[in-house]
């Protein structure tokens, strides 16, 4: 074992086994909100790498070899994370964890034959979660396809709620109003919750005046979110046409919930045995095979009047073109995959339309159940977590299991820190967008959204 001395901080124990893009991100991750991270890793290059960039131990072998898990700590680890290139190693993993330690295990698994019987993998092995990035990545997509003039869509309250993110275009109606005018306007209950304004994020009072090129999240019922969107001078209907690019998982994933969407599908998928097995699997696509980043190709297949256009090859930089052209010789809605989480500057400063991360969503949501189990130990506080603004703020939904210092009380009573929104209330099955005389109560979820980072648990929102 090599790497720094883990026995200062005070989070929980965690061991991640696979040093790829999601492993190093996972690290990094992990080890900012200040939990005791241990690699596993075959590869000698990459632990050195990572070890010296973060504040983790590094152990060199198999992961799914016990002698070194023992070397990793799994006697007295609180979770392993099996993030490999392989889901049947992944598996592994996790299961003899759970046999030689007494902790909780996550495997990550993208093959979609394991992903259809993910529910019955995650019982029968006692897994805490299994999660799929390229089927989450699809459903992030599709759900944008749905509500193509939204740059991001996040969910909470079970689907129930939404966060929306979409860009105040010159002219529209809101520019030059406050947010209690706009919501005095509104028929729709609605908060807007955060801004983004050169590079700087707000979490803004009724006073704050929205200006042109503003980008916004708000959040409301999926109903009243397009009844507020309509009402504001944006376009709600779903898109009726999709052009893919790259035939991967991720453009399996997707294609099939868009097809349950009714939306017409086009794949291009450059490798002929790829293109074949698609469109067996995808019977109500249309799959072609050819080169996707060839110009002549495009629009022979008609890029010019495709109502969304996504880019899905394994290349951001092939990505990041293929947008940028869609966007100059079409109307449609692009989405772009980036894999990569450098240059995030530059690529906000392109118009790329909607970036989609992967190794973000797979972050969050193994940051969330983290977050819950180093605060109560498995409970599962905290429900979901979103990152709004390249990690700028935080929007997190919390389950309200006890009595505490927050409940009872109206919220214009509580001593709030700064920077912070009490966004949404689901009690019962019924959304309510508070305002200062509502109360939270035991069973509520709640979603908080701020600047701050690293809430575990509610009672952080009180100074």
């Amino acid at each position: 074992m090599f790497g720094n001395d883990k026995s200062r901080k005070n989070g929980l124990n965690i061991i991640v086994v696979g040093g790829g893009k999601v492993g190093a991100t996972l690290v990094e991750r992990l080890s900012r909100e200040n939990h005791d991270v241990t690699l596993i890793d075959k590869n000698r290059v990459k632990l050195d790498a990572i070890t010296s960039a973060y504040d983790v131990m590094g152990v060199e072998g198999n992961g799914a070899s016990f002698a070194v898990q023992k070397e990793a700590g799994i006697d007295s680890a609180d979770l392993l994370i099996s993030v490999t290139d392989s889901d049947e190693l992944n598996l592994l993993c996790c299961t003899l964890a759970k046999r030689a330690g007494r902790c909780e295990a996550i495997a990550r698994v993208r093959t979609p034959e394991y992903s259809q019987e993910a529910a019955f993998l995650r019982d029968r092995l006692g897994l805490a979660m299994i999660i799929n990035p390229e089927f989450e990545a699809a459903s992030e997509i599709a759900r944008v396809l749905y509500m193509p003039t939204a740059l991001e869509i996040g969910t909470f309250a079970h689907g129930q709620a939404e966060m929306i993110k979409i860009k105040v275009p010159e002219g529209n109606q809101m520019c030059g109003h406050t947010l209690a005018e706009i919501s005095k306007a509104s028929s729709s209950k609605v908060l807007i919750c955060a801004v983004e304004r050169d590079g700087e994020v707000f979490i803004p009072s009724g006073h704050f005046i929205i200006r042109a090129d503003d980008k916004l999240s708000f959040i409301a019922s999926r109903k009243n979110a397009r009844t507020f969107l309509a009402s504001v001078g944006f376009q709600t209907h779903q898109v009726k046409s999709t052009m893919i690019v790259g035939g991967g998982r991720v453009a399996y994933y997707l294609a099939k919930q868009l097809l349950n969407m009714g939306i017409d599908v086009k794949i291009i998928e450059n490798d002929k045995e790829r293109a074949l097995k698609l469109s067996e699997e995808l019977p109500g696509a249309v799959i072609i095979n050819g080169d996707g980043t060839d110009e002549s190709l495009l629009r022979e297949e008609g890029i010019e009047y495709v109502e969304s256009f996504v880019p899905l090859t394994g290349i951001d930089e092939e990505n990041v073109m293929l947008t940028l052209y869609a966007r100059k010789v079409s109307e449609a809605k692009c989405i772009t995959k980036i894999t990569r989480m450098g240059f995030s500057s530059v690529i906000n400063s392109l118009d790329l339309g909607s970036v989609i991360y992967p190794r973000y969503i797979t972050s969050e949501a193994i940051i969330a159940y983290v977050r819950a189990k180093k605060e109560s130990m498995g409970s599962n506080n905290i429900q979901t977590l979103y990152h709004l603004f390249d990690q700028k703020a935080e929007a997190i939904e919390f389950n309200v299991d006890k009595e505490s210092g927050v409940t009872g009380k109206q919220f214009m009573e509580l001593k709030l820190k700064d920077n912070l929104l009490i966004a949404l209330i689901n009690r019962n099955g019924k959304i309510i967008i508070p305002s200062g005389t509502d109360s939270l109560m035991v069973g509520d979820t709640v979603v908080i959204v701020t600047t701050h980072t690293g809430f575990d648990a509610i009672t952080d929102i009180l100074r």
